[in-house]
């Protein structure tokens, strides 16, 4: 074999690694946003279910999640916090 077939067979190598990768990638960012979808869609349950706001529209349900907005930020507790200083 000659060095130019080693390395059109070398570079065929790295194509084809970089195809697999992005394949990997574009799968784990398949999966997130899976598990973010699911996360959305079981707070918004959550929050129809204490709330009794099914009937409500999108606006209406966003009033009153900034009614209660700053007392919820304010009141959690320290070790339900997703911030650094909880």
């Amino acid at each position: 074999m000659s060095y130019i077939e080693d390395i059109e067979k070398i570079d065929k190598q790295i194509e084809k690694l970089k195809k697999q990768s992005k394949a990997i990638v574009k799968q784990q960012s398949k999966e997130e946003r899976k598990q973010r979808t699911r996360k959305l869609i079981q707070s918004g349950a959550l929050a129809e279910k204490y709330f009794n706001i099914q009937h409500l529209t999108l606006e209406q349900k966003e009033t009153i999640f900034k009614m209660f907005s700053n007392y919820v930020n304010e009141n959690i507790p320290k070790n339900l916090r997703g911030d650094a200083d909880g």
